[in-house]
Formats: C-alpha cells, structure tokens, sequence
C-alpha cells in the first residue's frame, strides 16, 4: 500500500513539473518512486524517526516554497527547478538529521535562544568527573572556556547508581547528583543539558565519545579506559588526575621543606608524611618523630602512574 501512495505522488509530481503528455512525466515518476523507496528504507533504519521525519517535511515545505516562487519567475526552468527544490532540499535536510538529529527537536532552539553566545570548545562530562566533584571548582576558576554538557544519559547513569543497594554506591551517585545541581545553580557557569542520546550504541563512554566526535567537544574525565579510548578515535580529553598532578608543587633535591610525620613507614627508622595536595613523603630517620612537625632535607622524587612520591631525610 505504502508503495502504490509512493507511485501516486510520483505521478503527480512528474505531471506538475513536466506535464502529463511529455515521455519524461514517466522518466520523472519513476525517480520520485524510487526516492521513496529509499526514504522508507532509511526510516525504518533510522535510530530517531521522529527528528527524520521533521527534518524531511521541512525539506520538502520549504522545498515547495522555493519551488513555487521561482518557477512562477522562470517558468522556462521548471523542470530544472523542480529537480532542485523538490529533490535536493528534502535530501540536504534527511542527510543532516542523520548526522545531527537534535537540530530538528523543539527543545534543542528554545535553548539555543535562552542561551547567550559563548566563547571556547564544548566540553562534555563523564559520569567520573562529576561525582569527583572538583570540576566545581576548576569551572569556579574560569579556567575552562566554553559551555559544560552534561548529556541526559549520564544523568540517567548517576540516577542508578543512587538507586543502587549498594550503600558506597548509592552514595556517590547522590553526591554527583548534588554535583550537578551546584554547577547549575551557579551563574557564572554555562551548563548544558542535552537530550541528544544513541540507542542503537551501548554504553555510556562509547555514547560519550559518539557525541564528542558529533559536537566537535572535548570529554572531562577520570576513567583511564575512556581516557585511553577517546583519544584513539581522535577526540581531545582533558583528565582531572593528569591537572592535578601537573598542579603539584615542584621540589628539587637539596631542597628544605616542612612536613608533618604522620606514621611510620616500612623501612626501618622511616616515617610518613603527605603534603596537602596527598603527594606522600618518605622520610629516613624520622620514625621517632611521629606526631611531630619537622624540617627535612629532600633527596628525590619519584613520578609514577599513581603521581608523585618525595624522599627525604631528617638530619637531627
């Protein structure tokens, strides 16, 4: 049945562009058939009808439009115009949904007119960043330029996790969901909220590499995995851990510092502190001082995966 409404519309395009007794009428109905042919294949694959479906009738009304106006002015072109408008335009607008179907959603326009014009990258968040919690004060800063999204299907993955039986589980997603709500209430910070979602892709850092890579975004993460993951595909990833280490205060052998012993440490005569950022520091001959605030002398540094450790020796 769908196919016969397709042969309908074929004809009367066909007969409105060219006439119904030029042979072409018939070349012409074809084409249109077989366009519909293919538009009904493509909807039937397409993850987001809905968005496809506006996106071609807004192709083919404004294609109607143009038609209209300029073969009323070039009548001796019609046809050429006709194949233009009414062909090209519904193709252009089909091709673009598929590729970034939230241009054609209602919501996706009323926030782009409540929002003013921004300056920076986009720069998305993962589930990891947001319970971490210190992305409100790096964004506090404005260091990052740039709108922060935050899509609605990490939204839905912290929701989870604070509905999990897990108590250390459900309480991490509690706190990004606290996370989320003190970075939209503070002015000085643009957040996004996007609706914009993949349901033929499983998985939340493939969705989230799937919208930096449609975007033009970067990803602000934690997770190693997405970290080493994004960057293979060729999407730019900025990592809390990596800031916070280059952030770390730079010590040279030779150097005095104070620092208090806290506990003792696994060789004999050693003692343990930490720094305020939590570098730990390795003490020789300061296990008696335990509890105590000392000056000490640094003797190396010692830069691992996990960050940074620093020797030193306490010389009474």
């Amino acid at each position: 049945m769908i196919y016969l409404l397709y042969a309908l519309i074929s004809w009367a395009a066909a007969y409105l562009i060219r006439g119904r007794q030029d042979w072409i009428t018939l070349v012409n109905g074809i084409g249109v058939f077989l366009a519909g042919v293919c538009l009904d294949f493509i909807l039937k694959r397409a993850s987001r009808r809905r968005e496809t479906l506006s996106a071609l009738f807004l192709g083919i009304l404004i294609g109607w439009l143009f038609f209209a106006i300029y073969s009323a002015l070039f009548p001796q072109f019609k046809l050429y115009l006709g194949v233009l408008f009414l062909l090209l335009l519904p193709i252009s607008f089909l091709s673009l949904s598929l590729k970034k179907p939230e241009l054609f959603t209602p919501i996706y326009w009323i926030q782009s007119l409540k929002q003013t014009p921004t300056v920076g990258t986009k720069k998305i968040l993962d589930t990891s960043v947001i319970i971490d919690g210190r992305i409100v004060d790096i964004a506090a800063t404005g260091f990052l330029e740039g709108p922060l999204v935050i899509p609605k299907f990490v939204l839905g993955e912290l929701q989870k996790i604070a509905d999990s039986s897990d108590p250390l589980k459900r309480q991490r997603g509690r706190r990004g969901l606290d996370i989320v709500e003190r970075l939209k209430n503070d002015r000085e910070i643009q957040i996004i909220i996007s609706d914009t979602d993949f349901p033929d892709i499983k998985g939340v850092d493939q969705k989230l590499v799937e919208l930096a890579r449609r975007s033009n975004a970067k990803i602000i993460t934690n997770d190693f995995n997405l970290n080493k993951m994004a960057k293979i595909q060729g999407i730019k990833v900025l990592n809390i851990n990596e800031l916070a280490n280059a952030l770390k205060p730079v010590v040279l052998p030779g150097e005095k510092m104070k620092v208090f012993i806290l506990k003792e440490g696994k060789e004999r005569d050693q003692g343990v502190a930490y720094l305020d950022d939590g570098t730990m520091v390795v003490v020789d001959n300061a296990r008696k001082m335990i509890g105590k605030t000392i000056e000490i002398t640094v003797t190396s540094v010692l830069q691992t995966t996990a960050g940074k450790m620093i020797f030193g020796r306490y010389d009474e």
